[in-house]
């Protein structure tokens, strides 16, 4: 297969990308709007733990616009604002539940935050990041009514197959509460994604490479992939104050070509989200990528290119 043919997604793109994907669907530019509906986390809540997940600090990546503070329908007027600045008028908005776990929460409560989004204009579907454990088929059943008429993604933090990781990141879930949750929302005919971080203290480059073939054989429709940040206000950031040398964070060249080898293997029907961060570390540390996602997006896919790699070349029966 050369650049110049199409792969299975329908283009000649070397990876199965969400906007390519959604641009076909929608038929355009399509904007998530990201909203802060004011959800916690039953891992810092009490309902499980008071200490929260070790790399995470949702104010890092939440954008200017999102307040908790704020209506739900002038979060998405603010976010539509934000974006036309930045981009071309989107034909299509998804509603981006993001901030912390946004099934965590009675169905009374769900239900008005996500039908308030919905009735936003240009509104045609919501993305609900989430956690594995905060699930159940009553929530999922009123997914399913809503996405008979809108498109609808629940977005499960994963982070890793490796349960002795997940326990050393204060987790507090297992891999197999993931397996369940993947295969309910399936069974609800409700699209899934998946979040997976590279880099987690424990885990060599082999753990990590071996993991692409248990991760392609879940149920997923789409799947967001990045190297681990250390994140100021985080357990993590602690850590490598005290004890740097327990962390082997990716350099950019050095996570540009794990990457690469990780998606030759990966499932070519998943549609990928992301493939790095961008949110600025806290600490200097190795090379500050100090790069917008799409430049780094675009260094992936040159080297791509030069190397003639493309998502899911050495997926197992591709052929």
């Amino acid at each position: 297969m050369t650049a110049s043919d199409k792969y299975p997604w329908g283009n000649s793109r070397r990876i199965n990308t969400a906007s390519d994907y959604l641009k076909r669907k929608f038929g355009g530019r399509v904007q998530k709007l990201t909203i802060d509906a004011g959800f916690t986390c039953p891992n810092r809540d009490g309902t499980k733990s008071t200490g929260g997940c070790h790399f995470c600090n949702n104010d890092a990546f939440n954008p200017s616009y999102c307040s908790p503070s704020l209506p739900i329908e002038v979060q998405i007027s603010e976010g539509k604002k934000f974006h036309e600045k930045r981009y071309r008028r989107a034909v299509s908005y998804l509603a981006y539940f993001q901030a912390y776990s946004n099934t965590h929460g009675s169905l009374d409560h769900l239900r008005k935050l996500y039908d308030k989004a919905l009735e936003q204009e240009g509104v045609q579907g919501i993305i609900i990041a989430t956690r594995p454990d905060c699930i159940d088929e009553q929530k999922l059943d009123y997914l399913a009514l809503i996405s008979e008429k809108h498109y609808v993604v629940v977005e499960y933090g994963i982070e890793t197959i490796y349960n002795d990781t997940l326990a050393r990141i204060n987790r507090g879930h297992t891999f197999e509460d993931s397996v369940r949750a993947l295969e309910l929302t399936a069974k609800y005919g409700i699209k899934s994604g998946a979040h997976f971080i590279f880099g987690l203290p424990g885990e060599s480059g082999e753990a990590m490479l071996n993991s692409v073939k248990t991760i392609s054989s879940l149920p997923l429709q789409t799947i967001k992939l990045h190297q681990l940040q250390i994140i100021k206000g985080t357990k993590f950031a602690l850590d490598f104050e005290s004890s740097p040398e327990k962390f082997n964070l990716f350099s950019l060249n050095e996570y540009t070509d794990f990457i690469i080898r990780f998606i030759s293997m990966l499932n070519p029907a998943f549609i990928i989200e992301r493939l790095a961060a961008e949110t600025q570390p806290w600490i200097n540390v190795k090379e500050m990528w100090d790069l917008r996602y799409d430049r780094v997006l675009r260094i992936i896919e040159e080297r791509m290119e030069s190397t003639d790699m493309w998502q899911g070349k050495y997926f197992p029966g591709r052929n």
